[in-house]
């Protein structure tokens, strides 16, 4: 039989009882974890918060202006925090407020940057002189109109959509201002098929 050693003796030589703390009730135990639930709840929000505000965004495609770059319902990652560190640059695919309703957005593409020329001949845009490279637009979706001469403004941006026949853009309401450019398109992630990452 195993021997069990005493009990530990207090100074005086009588044996020490441990007696246990009486244990939180279940309402006690219960409010402490639905207070740390709803700190953790508060920190996701101000961290959603913050992202949302100044890194990304997720954002969906309404309407054919952008086709074939973008179809209709396609959900995307917009970036931005670029436009925060950087500028907009010719050919960026951009979300930004539509200038004659801020509380509208609108996906379009960078044309012209501050300072260039800007000008259309049947349908063919230039910039600074020179044809866009826009191979990408099939014939049914180009336009044969005729715009410009213009200079964009400083702290503006010329834009337009890739469907040039069915877009309202720049040609129509003029140029935007840096400020109402929200951010650049870097992701298109739905529908999987098409997924895509915009340089």
């Amino acid at each position: 039989m195993p021997l069990v050693p005493p009990p530990p003796a207090d100074p005086i030589g009588q044996p020490t009882v441990i007696q246990a703390q009486p244990g939180a009730t279940a309402w006690e135990r219960f409010a402490e974890e639905l207070i740390t639930w709803l700190k953790t709840l508060a920190s996701a929000a101000v961290y959603a918060t913050l992202i949302v505000t100044f890194v990304c965004q997720v954002a969906r495609v309404e309407g054919q202006s952008m086709e074939p770059t973008l179809e209709d319902q396609d959900r995307l990652i917009v970036n931005k925090l670029v436009y925060r560190i950087g500028e907009p640059r010719r050919n960026d695919v951009v979300m930004l407020y539509y200038p004659l309703n801020p509380n509208k957005s609108f996906v379009k593409r960078v044309i012209g940057e501050p300072g260039d020329d800007v000008y259309i001949t049947d349908g063919k845009v230039y910039v600074n002189g020179i044809p866009l490279k826009d191979d990408f637009i099939p014939a049914k979706f180009r336009s044969h109109d005729e715009y410009g001469p213009i200079r964009v403004k400083e702290g503006h941006y010329f834009v337009m959509g890739d469907h040039r026949n069915n877009s309202s853009d720049s040609r129509m309401w003029g140029e935007v201002p840096k400020m109402y450019i929200l951010g650049k398109v870097q992701l298109r992630w739905w529908p999987l098929s098409t997924a895509r990452v915009f340089e």
